[in-house]
């Protein structure tokens, strides 16, 4: 499941290391704000995180009320009771709760992954190992490179466009299969446009081989 936490109040229970990494993955969400709550003051690494006005850092205990209204929560202390109190105050209240030291006793985990373009490849050993999880992430991201992105970015283009012809289902899903399961793939990361051109002239609808050039600029 992703999340679109654009616009949205979360939470994060724990100053330290690991709430600060749950922090740096959650601000390019563009949530609307972030309440961070800890006993210790903020350390000096935190600065730069607290400035844009999105975070505000309160020094004190965890409250269950912490979590009204939060559209997603996350219990990172390194206290188990904390976090513990956290799960249940989220449980009780309906919203979804990550704990970082323990997976099971929240209602999600937060999976290694990578970004290629507007592809966003996750994994999980279903809690049992981040640090391999992390190991094979990074063995992904090598293999994987760019080999897809500017597919991606023309089936962005192309989809709406074979939608609003008006074909039937199973005559779309066709389309669609045959664009992936081509060499376009391979042709687009080569910028072999010539060859593009023939193969998408052969594989989209006669109704859109005049936007083939609109639909290939600039996918490199």
């Amino acid at each position: 499941m992703l999340l679109n936490l654009q616009g949205a109040a979360c939470l994060i229970v724990g100053g330290g290391e690991v709430g600060r990494r749950k922090l740096q993955a959650l601000l390019p969400c563009e949530p609307a704000s972030v309440l961070v709550v800890d006993p210790r003051t903020a350390s000096p690494d935190w600065q730069d995180l607290l400035s844009g006005g999105t975070v505000v850092y309160e020094c004190r205990p965890f409250d269950e009320n912490d979590v009204t209204g939060k559209a997603v929560v996350f219990a990172a202390t390194g206290n188990a009771a904390v976090n513990t109190a956290v799960a249940r105050a989220c449980r009780h209240n309906g919203i979804p709760c990550n704990v970082a030291d323990a997976p099971q006793s929240g209602s999600f985990i937060v999976p290694a992954h990578f970004t290629s373009g507007d592809i966003l490849v996750a994994l999980s050993t279903g809690g049992h190992s981040p640090a391999l999880a992390r190991r094979i992430r990074s063995d992904l991201q090598e293999w994987f490179g760019d080999r897809y992105t500017a597919l991606a970015a023309f089936m962005g283009r192309v989809r709406p466009l074979i939608l609003d012809i008006g074909l039937e289902t199973h005559r779309n899903t066709e389309i669609f299969r045959n664009l992936v399961n081509s060499d376009l793939a391979e042709m687009l990361r080569h910028n072999r446009n010539t060859e593009a051109e023939a193969l998408l002239r052969n594989l989209l609808p006669e109704q859109l081989h005049n936007r083939i050039g609109e639909l290939l600029n600039e996918l490199a």
